[in-house]
């Protein structure tokens, strides 16, 4: 392509300066011409005047003194009736240029000169046009090459963002070249940069939700089924099985809002649910592994309170509640409910160190962890308490309390009790 660009603008030049040279040649040449005629035109006139001065006074008329009070240097015939021609200087050979006057007394001056003065002009005139037109054409090249530079070396640049993209790597460059139609291009491909950039994070976020998320699920279901299948009585195994049952469904409901989420962190299908369900829900799914660590998990607060938001997000907030407390705290985890203007409140708190100081305000940050843990488990809490429209916030550090706000439904004039479960 750049050699095409300079090319196609040589040629362009080229033409341009071909038409007009040889017009130019062409006019100088008849101005050349011109001028000269006019020349011995003019210096006949002259002598022709000054032979009818020197007749009119009676003085002698002879090539000598008409050449020295003419000054002429050209070939001139001076022609007196009734006396013999008389030349003054040298008659040029092959073509000549000639003016002819005619005086009052019928004495005729002719002048003439030689055309290869004219010629040699001419060619001189060629030789200035043709050293300009070199210097032009030398000039077009010159910026030829530079417009082709400025055109192609962006067009490289842009065929190397895309091969990036095409890679897997989606940075964008925001680079502009200063030519409007390249700046769009690269504006449409920043513009895909960033996209895919968002995609591959989505992508990549997803999967770390997912490995997070299905853990606990996929072990609890894990233990459920071993149960099952080292139990003998035919009840206990029912039981088993009915529970494992409600497991998967727990984890279908995990995955589906995995998915929703990916797609639309801001989606939820909030409904009126009962609170205290939820809770024993989740105190049920980990009191094994609470009394396998020697540990308690307790729940307190107010009871028959409705919530408003999806039940399963709910769990998956409390579950990564109480994990966390299993994984990082101490002591007896607490589960407190509580009503707080129009809205509901759960507390989440154990015995343990709670939240170093450097990490208090970054805890719900993503890969952000006290220790070697994947720092997702609250980032991902808090994403889901926002799509219901509620808040997961940390609200004391030592010891460790964490609050799930959430909207409140109260029920008519139901009573809400207050009582200890354990």
């Amino acid at each position: 392509m750049r050699r095409r660009l300079i090319n196609s603008t040589l040629a362009v030049v080229l033409v341009v300066i071909g038409v007009f040279g040889v017009s130019l040649v062409i006019v100088e040449a008849r101005t050349i011409s011109a001028a000269a005629q006019e020349s011995v035109d003019v210096e006949a006139l002259r002598l022709v005047s000054i032979v009818d001065s020197r007749l009119f006074g009676g003085e002698p008329v002879n090539p000598d003194i008409l050449a020295e009070q003419s000054g002429a240097k050209r070939y001139a015939l001076i022609e007196i009736p009734g006396r013999p021609p008389m030349e003054i200087g040298e008659r040029p050979q092959g073509s000549v240029i000639r003016g002819t006057a005619t005086g009052e007394r019928g004495e005729t001056v002719t002048v003439e000169v030689s055309r290869s003065t004219i010629t040699s002009e001419v060619g001189r005139t060629l030789l200035i046009i043709c050293a300009v037109a070199l210097l032009a054409a030398l000039a077009a090249v010159g910026l030829a090459v530079r417009q082709a530079n400025r055109l192609t070396s962006p067009l490289t640049d842009l065929a190397e963002t895309a091969e990036r993209l095409g890679s897997g790597d989606p940075r964008p460059r925001h680079k502009r070249y200063g030519v409007p139609e390249l700046d769009r291009v690269a504006d449409v491909l920043d513009g895909s940069a960033e996209r895919i950039a968002r995609m591959l994070t989505a992508e990549r976020r997803l999967a770390a939700d997912a490995s997070h998320q299905l853990r606990t699920p996929l072990t609890a279901l894990s233990m459920r089924l071993e149960e099952v299948a080292l139990a003998d009585d035919l009840d206990t195994v029912k039981e088993e099985a009915t529970i494992a049952l409600t497991q998967v469904e727990r984890l279908t409901d995990v995955v589906q809002r995995l998915l929703t989420n990916s797609r639309d962190p801001r989606t939820g299908s909030a409904v009126a649910f009962d609170l205290d369900e939820v809770i024993k829900q989740q105190i049920e799914e980990w009191m094994p592994a609470y009394r396998s660590a020697g540990r308690a998990l307790v729940h307190s607060g107010k009871q028959g309170m409705r919530a408003v938001g999806t039940p399963g997000a709910v769990a998956q907030v409390l579950a990564a509640l109480i994990e966390n407390s299993l994984m990082h705290g101490g002591g007896t985890v607490a589960l407190r409910t509580r009503v707080t203007g129009n809205q509901s409140v759960i507390e989440v708190t154990d015995e343990g160190p709670g939240v170093p100081a450097d990490l208090g305000a970054r805890i719900f940050e993503r890969a952000v962890s006290g220790r070697s843990s994947t720092g997702i488990g609250l980032a991902v809490a808090r994403d889901l308490a926002e799509a219901d429209g509620g808040r997961l916030e940390l609200l004391k550090e030592h010891p460790p309390v964490f609050a799930l706000f959430l909207s409140r439904e109260v029920r008519g004039r139901a009573r809400e009790r207050e009582r200890p479960v354990r």
